[in-house]
């Protein structure tokens, strides 16, 4: 299958730049509703069964892949597989936490007083703003995670949350990273766009495609809207779906959920094994 066409001028830059020059290439992508789906249980989210053999058909003929997401790194790479993936860099916590396959080890700040501050008076807030029921807590170490999936009417309890929880962050100077039915608490100053940037600018890329889902992946666009200024092309890939609609809006191409980013991975890997065979025919 050939390799889909962006629909922007910008996006379709981003992508020939990958294809010509794919040693130059930083693939950065999100996990939960880009490499694996969206379940009712995060605890329960798994890759794609195509994304690690993708993965490490692609990891040899570009610079660098790397996970970037709001999981803590090990998490990340158990729910994902990537221990098998050569070279493939996870960037945890929004970017606070970094995995490498070379060594298999989580580099990690302290999460710092708020977060446990948060922690301890998080179920009392819930309380006493009436979260209904299938309401939980989802403790990610370095931020607190609440989840209104499992609730009756899960968009309401979103938003009878929003307010109380936004108000407890502030107090611990936290900030509250919204997603699909969940609100996050966490440290201010990391996000995935700022993660992005620096790692583009770490490996001196010469272009970058970066796929994700969710609110919180509107900032790794910015940050690729800000490379293309600075003359490094980009691609924005949007894993679609029915639940948020943001991301596609400023899409570059936008495919049908992980089993259209794993097919996009699996369409570029092989049309750069074709152009190598060219190359030395």
């Amino acid at each position: 299958m050939p390799v889909p066409q962006p629909t922007t001028p910008e996006g379709a830059a981003g992508l020939a730049a990958l294809l010509a020059d794919p040693a130059r290439a930083v693939i950065a992508l999100d996990f939960d509703g880009t490499l694996a789906p969206i379940v009712e249980d995060p605890t329960q989210a798994r890759a794609h069964h195509g994304a690690v053999p993708a993965l490490a058909r692609l990891a040899p003929r570009v610079d660098s892949i790397v996970v970037i997401t709001g999981r803590p790194a090990a998490t990340a790479v158990e729910y994902g597989g990537f221990a098998g993936v050569p070279g493939l860099v996870v960037l945890g916590h929004y970017g606070r936490e970094r995995w490498e396959a070379a060594t298999g080890q989580v580099v990690s700040p302290d999460a710092g007083p708020g977060v446990a501050a948060v922690r301890a008076a998080l179920p009392g807030v819930l309380r006493a703003a009436g979260a209904p029921e299938g309401t939980w807590i989802e403790d990610k170490g370095s931020s607190l995670a609440v989840h209104t999936r499992r609730a009756a009417d899960p968009e309401g309890a979103l938003a009878l949350l929003a307010e109380p929880l936004a108000t407890l962050a502030a107090q611990h100077g936290l900030v509250v990273e919204p997603g699909r039915m969940v609100l996050e608490l966490r440290p201010p100053g990391v996000d995935k766009g700022a993660a992005l940037t620096a790692y583009v600018r770490e490996r001196k890329a010469g272009c970058v495609l970066f796929a994700g889902d969710d609110l919180g992946d509107l900032a790794a666009y910015a940050a690729v809207d800000a490379l293309r200024a600075e003359g490094v092309p980009g691609l924005k890939v949007c894993s679609g779906s029915a639940e948020v609609r943001a991301l596609a809006e400023r899409a570059d191409l936008v495919v049908d959920g992980p089993d259209g980013v794993v097919a996009l991975l699996e369409e570029i890997s092989a049309e750069l094994a074709a152009r190598e065979r060219d190359r030395t025919e």
